[in-house]
Parts: C-alpha cells; structure tokens; sequence
C-alpha cells in the first residue's frame, strides 16, 4: 500500500439544472458536448465528450446554491481505496463500492461536507 490514493483527474460534475433540455443545448453549442446517456426515469441526462462529463439533474425550482451535489475524481490504484480511507480515519459510505456502468465508484465527504466519489474507470466507461 502507498499510503495515499494517486487521484489522476477531475472525473465529472453532478449538477442541478433549471431546464435540462436547455442546459444540454447550452453545452453542446458552446464545447460540442454529447448525450452519453438518457436518464429519464431522473429527469437526468450524462453528457460530455471522451474526457469530461456532466450529470445533469432536471430541477426547475433549483437555486445556485448547492447546485453541485458531489464532483468525482478518478482513482489510479482504486483497489486500495478502503485501506487508504481507513488508515486516514475516512468515513466510506454504502459500504464500500457501488456498480456504474463500467466502473466502481466509492463515496466519501471531505471535512466541509462536500460529497466525493472516487471513481475506478473514467465516466463509468461511458
């Protein structure tokens, strides 16, 4: 075990939109973004491109404030995760891993509360 995780980058953004369909145009137009996956059972939709994505969540009554619900780093060495975390005293939620797609993701929160998801493979392989 190294001791630390080797986080690699930013993974993706989790966000609350007023208008989903206007939001997906918005990022489309402006970085030529796609529709990875249609989520309509959430009102929700993942787009981006080969190395970003955005998880749109439908809320029209949404503020700004808090609009972010957790951000995602990919995790280099993912199988030490739970070592890592326990070592450091970090709580890990869901007991461990949750399935996506491709990938593995495990929750954790930082000490301001923000929600972080560790994730195994880049935008859960989409």
């Amino acid at each position: 075990m190294s001791g630390t995780l080797k986080a690699t980058s930013l993974d993706h953004i989790n966000m609350t939109v007023k208008n989903l369909d206007e939001s997906v145009e918005f990022y489309k137009n402006l970085f030529g973004f796609e529709i990875k996956k249609e989520q309509p059972e959430d009102k929700s939709k993942i787009i981006g491109n080969d190395t970003i994505k955005l998880c749109l969540y439908e809320s029209p009554e949404m503020k700004p404030e808090g609009a972010i619900a957790h951000f995602g780093f990919h995790v280099e060495n993912f199988d030490e995760i739970m070592d890592v975390c326990k070592s450091l005293g970090v709580k890990i939620y869901y007991d461990g891993p949750i399935k996506f797609e491709k990938s593995r993701s495990i929750y954790i929160s930082d000490p301001s509360g923000y929600d972080i998801e560790l994730s195994e493979v880049h935008g859960g392989g989409l």
